[in-house]
Formats: structure tokens, sequence, C-alpha cells
């Protein structure tokens, strides 16, 4: 019975660090994703004007 619950527990801890490694992907990726949009729309509004008054 012993050998049956530490297999249990065993495969709970690994589906958790499953989902925690998934969740740390997910942020990073995120996170990169964000930062190129800002970086991009910041690129664009610091750029030359492209319209000319006259």
């Amino acid at each position: 019975m012993k050998t049956k619950f530490a297999a249990s527990v065993l495969s709970a801890l690994l589906y958790a660090q499953g989902l925690l490694g998934f969740a740390a992907l997910a942020t990073v990726l995120l996170k990169e994703r964000a930062h190129a949009e800002t970086t991009a729309s910041a690129d664009i509004l610091s750029g030359p004007s492209i319209i000319v008054v006259r």
C-alpha cells in the first residue's frame, strides 16, 4: 500500500512540475511578445513624421 501511495504522490508532483514549467514558458513567451510590441510601437511613434503640412 505504501508503494501505491508513494507512486501517486510522485505522479502528482511530476504533474504539478509540468504545469509549472508550462506556465513559466507561457509567461516568458508572452512577456517577450509584449516587449516586442511595445518596442515596435515606440519605434513607430518616435520616428520622423510622415505628414507634411504645406
